[in-house]
């Protein structure tokens, strides 16, 4: 403290003068910590959704973002929303319309990752392959955790409860991945 005061009480003579200045060097800082869970990796993948012409994906993010600690079985849901939205996003693009018949996630993951390049099997790196499987695997889960945790479905007595963790990760798998999904369009389209 001694090493504070001698620094701020020559540099601003009046108490009111000290507290904007300590108020506007620590204003980000708390303006984050207030933020109720912000992250960094919001931001990106905000930004990246800003840059398509596709409302619904970005309603859709920003839903999951806004339910995660309040509503965690309906930020569940909108984490499958957001890429289920991004796959037809991609696949519209891309001048196919047979998508709509199927609202399963795991088919339109499989044709857009087919149409990405971003299968197991269009790929001979087996480092490569252990990651699009990956991918394949986080699209199941989410799946999966959609139609167990989220209030898609009813649920009986013994019905699991989904806690904001749990949402908390749907939605950053989610977001990681529709940005992942978006770039590899983006960069297949300026090649």
């Amino acid at each position: 403290m001694d090493q504070f005061w001698g620094f701020i009480q020559p540099k601003f003579p009046s108490y009111a003068e000290r507290r904007k200045f300590i108020w506007e060097e620590f204003r980000t800082l708390i303006e984050f910590a207030e933020s109720e869970g912000g992250h960094p990796s919001d931001i990106v993948v905000s930004e990246a959704l800003d840059r398509i012409d596709a409302e619904h994906v970005r309603i859709a993010w920003t839903k999951a973002l806004e339910r995660r600690s309040i509503d965690p079985e309906g930020a569940i849901t909108m984490a499958r929303t957001l890429l289920e939205s991004v796959c037809k996003h991609i696949l519209d693009e891309a001048g196919t319309s047979d998508h709509e018949t199927t609202p399963d996630l795991n088919k339109l993951y499989k044709q857009t990752a087919t149409l990405l390049n971003l299968t197991r099997a269009q790929h001979e790196e087996v480092v490569f392959k252990q990651i699009l499987g990956g991918c394949t695997a986080v699209i199941e889960g989410l799946g999966a955790l959609r139609n167990r945790l989220s209030d898609a479905h009813g649920k009986g007595k013994g019905g699991v409860k989904a806690a904001p963790r749990h949402a908390e990760l749907a939605v950053n798998l989610a977001g990681s991945t529709a940005l992942f999904l978006l770039a590899t369009w983006e960069a297949k389209n300026v090649d």
